[in-house]
């Protein structure tokens, strides 16, 4: 499974702010030495070697900060020797201007090494939490192969507002692609409740509209848990509480089954023409039930043959939008990737829509394909 782009922070290992505030307090002292070893020793350089503990302690740690100090204290030593300096007063000031330096930034290293290893444990602890909501997808599956990428608009978050799983079940292939309102750690719960029934339902739920009625049961669980916790919950307007989400099911047969509550059609691959899937009588989403009236929920079926794929994504991909405000082109993309593997062609999607809005999404993104098989895969007995 592909991830999006993680945080980057101004100062990180590799960058060349990095790479510059490491190497500046050796060029420092190399320079004041020289000076200092020259006929040009008349220059007042002590205030320049006074700061190299303080840039050390930018990326280094305690012990590379203390080398750095016992570095400078030695040259700054040296050179008042050699040009025999010793018992004045700039001398004395230069040294304890210096002390009081490396002390101040003996103690900082020493605080961001501490914070850096806490926030690195925070990290692997939240990876994993993420990995459990959102799980790798399946390449490999009975008659199909599949691939799924998420990309993040938060900085530094691997999963937010959207959602997706791939589950082989006895009733086949079953997929849920969905977008949750909003962002943060409200949408990430949401996201885990309706995955949670999702990957329940799925195995035990004969009807694909019953494994969507179970979803929703459990946002409306989850909305009404969310009200309990808010101190004055206030009036709540349901519009604000909802999630567009499309379940799609393919059995043995060449058929793919759809039930879409209020989300962007799948596009069907077959061959060199791209279609989407709409449904005939569009639904809305999830969270939005007062709104179904009396229209049935039932599954849609489409012709999926051998060889054919069937891409599901969120509202993020259709609807990212470069610095001229241009919308990016899937259909336009999808023509020239007919033959891709489902893992190369995320790959090549992903990093199409990345161009296209410069690295920047407004919204959270993501993509599922699942590809049948050149053979049609026996049918198992439902339990």
């Amino acid at each position: 499974m592909l991830r999006g782009p993680s945080e980057a922070t101004l100062i990180r290992p590799g960058s060349a702010l990095f790479t510059a505030a490491r190497v500046l307090p050796f060029v420092a002292v190399v320079a004041v030495v020289a000076i200092e070893l020259s006929p040009a020793h008349f220059l007042y350089t002590g205030p320049f070697l006074t700061p190299a503990p303080a840039l050390a302690a930018l990326t280094m740690g305690p012990a590379g900060t203390a080398t750095v100090a016992v570095v400078t204290a030695l040259a700054s030593c040296t050179t008042a020797t050699y040009n025999q300096a010793w018992g004045s007063q700039q001398v004395y000031a230069n040294l304890s201007a210096l002390l009081l330096v490396s002390l101040a930034s003996l103690a900082t290293s020493a605080a961001r090494a501490r914070r850096e290893r806490e926030l690195a444990h925070v990290r692997r602890i939240a990876q994993v939490s993420q990995d459990v909501v959102l799980r790798p997808v399946p390449g490999r599956l009975e008659g199909a192969r599949a691939a799924g990428v998420y990309l993040a608009a938060e900085a530094g978050a691997r999963i937010g507002g959207d959602l997706y799983e791939v589950l082989s079940t006895p009733y086949g292939i079953r997929v849920i692609v969905g977008d949750v309102r909003g962002k943060g750690l409200p949408a990430v719960r949401t996201t885990a409740a309706v995955l949670g029934a999702f990957r329940e339902a799925a195995h035990y739920e004969a009807e694909l509209a019953d494994v969507m009625t179970r979803c929703e049961a459990a946002l409306r669980r989850e909305i009404c848990r969310a009200e309990e916790l808010v101190e004055a919950p206030g009036p709540h307007d349901p519009a604000e509480q909802f999630v567009t989400a499309v379940l799609a099911q393919v059995p043995a047969e060449p058929v793919v089954e759809l039930v879409s509550r209020g989300h962007p059609p799948p596009l069907l691959l077959s061959g060199a023409e791209t279609r989407p899937l709409e449904a005939a009588v569009p639904l809305p989403p999830l969270g939005l039930a007062e709104f179904l009236g009396s229209a049935p929920t039932h599954a849609e079926t489409y012709p999926f043959g051998p060889g054919d794929r069937l891409l599901l994504y969120t509202d993020g991909v259709v609807e990212a939008r470069d610095p001229a405000r241009n919308f990016f082109e899937l259909n336009a993309h999808l023509a020239r990737l007919d033959d891709s593997p489902p893992q190369q062609l995320l790959e090549r999607l992903r990093t199409a829509l990345l161009q296209h809005v410069r690295g920047r999404l407004e919204d959270d993104a993501a993509m599922v394909v699942v590809e049948r098989d050149a053979y049609t895969a026996p049918a198992r007995a439902a339990p």
